[in-house]
């Protein structure tokens, strides 16, 4: 019976793998079929001379005959959907990557993004981080890319901390924890709603963290400390200490957060570790608090702000780019 069930296991295995496999090969094998059908619609298009009542008509009279020929797959939307994949992807050796890689499903939630460097950043985080449909999508509707940028536009630190900029996000935006969308907050009870909903708050902090402990104690010889979340990433090689602040950022709470990244480096960082990086992630903050503290020189120190709803597009971008306008004025 044990060699049956030993036996069973090897081959559900194998075909769990066979499938797997055929998987890829027909999903890399469509995606070079719905780019190819891009490329062909566009150079018609061209002889039409751009004009757009004749694109809009050629897909139009292309999906009907289509439809006639072949059944579903081929309504105006999907076509249009290849025409627009060939137009963001244009250089056929970036193809065979994406067909390797990425699903349709996701290349067609990529395409909708505007700028270059945003395409680039979902499809290699989408690759590299093995996001499902859902994540990706997620990731680009609270614009993660853009969130990152705002980072580095509003910290003004030292040379050789770009890598760190790469990580941190501001402002995060923290939906999943279902938490009122307005009123004070008790740090506990924030703090608590990230621990039930742990690796959906591991996804928003982006790549490389794993969790370390909760209310991580440090002590001196004459006090003991207490540290809300404690992190370590695998590709900064450093701990990661977030300071959870319902309130308004303070001076206090900066002056706080650097002595607990100065003593866990003393106490708890170990010698092949890089130095600890200390992130206050609070309900909001004043930037000119900011600019005058500690942080504006360490960079090690971070300070994020967290939004509790889901906002809409319009009103994400509005708030990084007011975060951005706020940083140039205080510049």
């Amino acid at each position: 019976m044990i060699a049956l069930t030993s036996l069973q296991g090897d081959i559900k295995t194998i075909l769990e793998q066979a499938r797997g496999k055929a998987r890829s090969a027909v999903n890399a094998a469509m995606v070079e079929a719905y780019w190819l059908i891009g490329q062909r619609i566009v150079a018609e298009e061209q002889q039409g001379q751009h004009t757009a009542p004749y694109g809009k008509r050629l897909i139009e009279d292309l999906s009907t005959a289509l439809t006639i020929d072949f059944g579903k797959g081929f309504s105006y939307a999907n076509l249009y959907n290849c025409r627009q994949f060939h137009l963001k992807f244009p250089e056929q050796a970036i193809l065979y990557t994406l067909c390797r890689e990425l699903s349709w499903s996701q290349l067609r939630l990529i395409m909708r993004v505007d700028s270059s460097q945003a395409i680039d950043y979902y499809c290699r985080e989408a690759r590299e981080q093995n996001w499902t449909v859902r994540q990706l999508e997620r990731n680009i509707k609270t614009h993660s890319f853009q969130r990152l940028l705002a980072t580095q536009a509003s910290q003004t630190k030292t040379p050789g901390t770009s890598a760190h900029l790469e990580f941190i996000k501001d402002p995060y935006v923290l939906e999943f924890l279902q938490l009122p969308e307005a009123g004070q907050l008790k740090e506990n009870k924030l703090e608590q709603a990230i621990i039930d909903e742990l690796q959906k708050f591991l996804l928003e902090m982006g790549k490389g963290f794993s969790f370390v402990a909760r209310q991580m104690r440090i002590s001196t010889e004459t006090s003991h400390f207490y540290l809300d979340l404690v992190f370590y990433n695998y590709l900064l090689k450093c701990f990661v200490i977030i300071d959870l602040k319902t309130g308004k950022l303070s001076h206090q709470d900066i002056g706080q957060m650097d002595m607990y990244v100065r003593m866990f480096d003393d106490l708890k960082r170990g010698e092949d570790d890089n130095p600890t990086i200390g992130i206050i992630l609070c309900d909001s903050k004043d930037e000119t608090i900011v600019k005058y503290s500690v942080i504006k020189e360490n960079p090690q120190l971070f300070a994020s702000k967290y939004q509790r709803i889901l906002p809409t597009a319009d009103e994400l971008i509005a708030e990084i780019e007011r975060e951005k306008r706020l940083i140039e004025g205080l510049a």
